[in-house]
């Protein structure tokens, strides 16, 4: 059968055959009372928020042990993470909803975290490791009002882990397997991963403290005919402490260290060279919650400090660091009135020729009211104050309407939202082509929607958006930064489907139509489509089989500077675990592109052909 085929019969099979099953246990109860707490910061049912909310949790992200977190992201609607499926280190390109990189926020546990030295603000998400993270949770459409800058296209908050209940818990995890191309299967082991976390309450203090440690160095990171090896390395040392100081008042402490290591080549000619980029991160954090009667003020912090050195042909070395402090009070009216008040503050410093900064202090509300007949409303404001171009402010207001059924929820659900993205310390003051004369881009996103999910097991979901940016920063005849005249629009399709006719049974398919008008929109796929079917064996051996198909999308070729059409490319994923020892022992074996196919992701660059993953988790 032709691999594009079965992706598109898989899809279908997950829409169909629902009428059948009436069976209601617990763990389908559970999952249509999902909770979803990103798109308000409360803790609400998922059929009463107006958004469609992507919620990866622990049982997902165990089932993907060895996986990066580009890799584990990349499955999800309205998201590319063009990079993810190259060798380890390869750069990333985060696309949502048809826009780039910079519209896209990254939250480590509800703080923002940004490299402010730069070209676009973006994090580097290859400083993350998944060993230490709990879940994730992405909220699609713009998210300016609770978040702030960047928050235009797709907010990623990732929540780490949380300390256990048992005076001491450790967790230790490894993994090998093989990196190497379609053309080249010589099945060395090239990649290894090692996580070890040890955690633990005693009475009022909770502590988690976690390293983890990935290497590889099976493939060039170009698509060349030499022997050239480009290895890749990220250690992250990570400490949490907690402690309760009365029923009423907790306060943590946190920090992270993460060193990264990676080889590359000439990109200009596509030749082998001995280049390298090392970065470094040094985070520290506090958090605190004082519960009242109905709230709760919060307070998060935090100070990061960033390095980087990239060592080619034009050698450069970058620094960066930047203070993030949300204050905000949570008080509930009653059971259907939330609200929230707070104020935000970031300060982003780097140099360049000199020492260079600019400050945020924004002030915001939201409200959320949930109705006893069904009507949900999701609404605020954020009045950006920004120390070089002055004041901005942004809104969004988010209806939906629920319908009860005898067997769960049907949900309709809009909303219209403005967000914006500050311009970097480097567009404003950097040595090349600023201009302290810029204003933030502007995003206006449309969207509408329904949701249906039942007891079943069944939930099913499609979403039309409508987004339209201006302002937006570009280069002058001259190459100075300006904000342009014209506008870009993006449209697109979101349809999800989420079944489980059985309790051991679970297929989960996604497609995502993309139109983006305005300018080349490189490596954005116009069509895509992922499904995974998993089945629990026995109470303790799982196994699941998954399917990508990347469509058609353009790419430019840098050394001609023509517009090259890229060809679509279906991949074929399988994982078996097993558990041992009173489950506290999980044996996995994973094989990634199982058929082997060749494709391209970026024009010259590696990408990873059949590979095969077997690792273990520890549970103490």
């Amino acid at each position: 059968m032709n691999k594009r085929l079965f992706g598109l019969c898989t899809a279908v099979m997950a829409c169909t055959g629902v009428a059948a099953q009436q069976q209601n246990d617990s763990t389908r109860l559970q999952k249509l009372d999902e909770v979803v707490v990103s798109d308000s910061r409360f803790p609400l049912k998922r059929e009463n928020s107006g958004k469609t909310v992507i919620k990866i949790g622990a049982d997902e992200l165990a089932k993907n042990q060895g996986k990066t977190l580009a890799e584990i992201i990349n499955t999800k609607s309205g998201l590319e993470i063009t990079g993810s499926r190259g060798r380890d280190g390869t750069v990333l390109g985060v696309f949502a909803r048809g826009g780039r990189g910079r519209q896209v926020l990254i939250l480590l546990d509800g703080v923002r975290i940004s490299d402010p030295s730069s070209f676009s603000q973006e994090y580097d998400m290859r400083l993350l490791s998944p060993a230490n993270i709990e879940s994730i949770e992405i909220i699609k459409g713009a998210a300016s009002t609770l978040y702030g800058t960047n928050a235009a296209t797709a907010v990623i908050n990732i929540v780490t882990k949380k300390a256990s209940g048992e005076p001491v818990s450790g967790t230790f995890r490894s993994s090998l397997g093989t990196q190497q191309t379609a053309a080249d299967q010589n099945y060395n082991i090239s990649e290894f991963s090692n996580s070890v976390l040890v955690n633990g309450t005693l009475s009022r203090f909770t502590y988690v403290a976690g390293f983890s440690h990935r290497f590889s160095d099976g493939l060039s990171a170009l698509v060349t005919p030499g022997d050239e090896k480009d290895d890749f390395s990220n250690y992250s040392t990570d400490v949490k402490l907690g402690y309760r100081v009365s029923d009423a008042f907790t306060i943590g402490l946190y920090g992270n260290q993460t060193k990264l290591n990676s080889q590359f080549d000439e990109s200009f000619g596509f030749v082998d060279a001995p280049y390298s980029f090392t970065s470094e991160q040094e985070r520290l954090g506090v958090s605190s919650v004082f519960s009242y009667e109905g709230g709760s003020v919060n307070l998060n912090g935090a100070y990061t400090d960033y390095t980087s050195e990239s060592v080619s042909a034009f050698p450069s070395s970058f620094e960066g660091d930047n203070y993030v402090v949300d204050v905000y009070n949570k008080y509930n009216f009653n059971e259907r009135f939330y609200t929230i008040l707070g104020v935000n503050y970031l300060k982003d410093r780097a140099t360049f020729g000199a020492d260079a900064e600019f400050t945020l202090v924004d002030p915001y509300a939201n409200v959320v009211y949930v109705s006893p007949f069904g009507l949900n409303i999701n609404t605020g404001l954020r009045v950006n104050n920004h120390s070089e171009y002055g004041t901005h402010l942004v809104y969004h207001i988010n209806p939906s309407y629920r319908f009860k059924t005898n067997k769960g929820y049907f949900k309709l659900l809009g909303s219209y939202a403005t967000s914006y993205i500050t311009p970097s310390l480097i567009q404003l003051f950097g040595d090349f082509g600023a201009n302290p004369n810029l204003e933030p881009e502007e995003n206006r996103t449309i969207e509408g929607g329904l949701e249906y999910a039942c007891t079943n097991g069944f939930r099913v979901s499609a979403l039309y958006f409508d987004r339209k940016e201006e302002n937006f920063i570009t280069f002058d005849q001259n190459f100075m930064s300006i904000n342009a005249e014209g506008t870009i629009d993006a449209q697109g399709v979101e349809v999800e489907v989420d079944w489980s006719p059985v309790e051991e049974l679970q297929l989960n398919a996604n497609y995502t139509f993309t139109e983006r008008k305005g300018d080349a929109a490189i490596r954005i796929p116009k069509h895509k489509i992922n499904a995974s079917l998993a089945y629990a064996i026995t109470e303790g051996t799982n196994a699941s089989i998954s399917y990508a198909l990347t469509g058609q999308r353009t790419d430019t070729d840098f050394n001609t500077f023509t517009t090259v059409e890229l060809d679509a490319f279906s991949l074929v994923d399988v994982y078996l675990s097993h558990e041992l020892l009173d489950k506290k022992l999980k044996l996995f074996v994973n094989a990634s592109n199982l058929l082997n196919e060749t494709y391209t992701e970026v024009i010259g660059f590696t990408t990873r052909g059949r590979n095969l993953r077997i690792g273990m988790q520890l549970r103490l």
